[in-house]
């Protein structure tokens, strides 16, 4: 087993790191929350005092950072300079693709190995060791990061050159909100006109109105298998962190040239939602607003 890095150990990055314990990594882990901190050891890792302290003689670096401002700062101060030759820089943050590139290039021209792997799955997934992987970045990086990447996942993908992985990623969360909406339009047409909601589940969930929205993460409580809705929406995927991908999303269009109508609806959507204090309530629970 290896020397893991593991910096941000917030909902998603706590579980990840915790899985890489699990695994048998020695995890080396930081964040700014002592609670945090506390948890991780309670999981098997190894608190440290500082990013830099966690990243020296580590075999591999994971990164789960908020914004690419961050994940930009952390390589300045903490990994560039202190990272091992040999070590594989992994930054599972959810960032913009030119940001992505940027370390990237920077990195390789330091010798360094660095692939962007942003994740789906949420929270639940992140803690049981599920989520899915879309990996920009060269073949041989790629296959160095796979290892420590499968033992947090079920899925790993590569994507293509630096920066593929969050194109996925954005393409994907895009998609997704704006189902997510769609799903929740259905449900309340389908009341107004007198169905009952766990039929029209059944009936949508094998016809051609299915989606994962339906299926997987229904916007109702009672309804399919159990999801955020069934704890008032709490737990799951924030909506101030889908709103957040939206934006990426739009900002990467417009760099583009891409035409998003629907995106770019969900995204106003969701900055309302947002706005009007929702941020920390799960994003299927926009079916309030409707």
């Amino acid at each position: 087993m290896a020397r893991v890095a593991f910096i941000g150990l917030g909902n998603m990055g706590g579980g990840m790191a915790a899985n890489l314990a699990k695994h048998g990594h020695d995890v080396r882990a930081f964040d700014l929350s002592a609670a945090a901190l506390d948890k991780a050891q309670a999981a098997g890792c190894l608190p440290v005092a500082g990013a830099a302290e966690a990243v020296a003689g580590a075999e591999a670096i994971v990164t789960m950072l908020p914004a690419g401002t961050h994940v930009e700062s952390v390589y300045a101060d903490a990994v560039f300079g202190h990272a091992e030759p040999s070590a594989i820089l992994i930054d599972c943050s959810t960032i913009d693709v030119a940001t992505a590139r940027r370390v990237a290039g920077t990195a390789a021209a330091k010798g360094l190995a660095a692939v962007d792997a942003p994740v789906s799955g949420g929270i639940g997934a992140a803690n049981a060791g599920t989520l899915t992987f879309m990996v920009g970045g060269p073949e041989d990086a790629f296959e160095r990061a796979r290892p420590f990447l499968a033992d947090m996942g079920k899925a790993v993908i590569h994507a293509g050159a630096s920066g593929a992985g969050q194109a996925a990623k954005m393409a994907n969360n895009m998609l997704l909100g704006a189902t997510m909406i769609a799903t929740c339009e259905a449900f309340r047409l389908a009341e107004r006109l007198g169905l009952d909601a766990q039929t029209f589940y059944e009936i949508s969930s094998v016809s051609s109105g299915q989606s994962w929205s339906m299926t997987s993460y229904c916007p109702l409580p009672g309804v399919g298998p159990e999801t955020p809705a069934d704890h008032d929406y709490q737990g799951g995927f924030a909506a101030a962190l889908m709103l957040k991908d939206l934006r990426l999303a739009m900002q990467a269009a417009e760099g583009a040239g891409a035409t998003t109508p629907l995106g770019a609806h969900a995204t106003a959507l969701y900055e309302a939602f947002v706005a009007a204090g929702n941020g920390g309530t799960d994003f299927s629970g926009i079916i309030r607003t409707l």
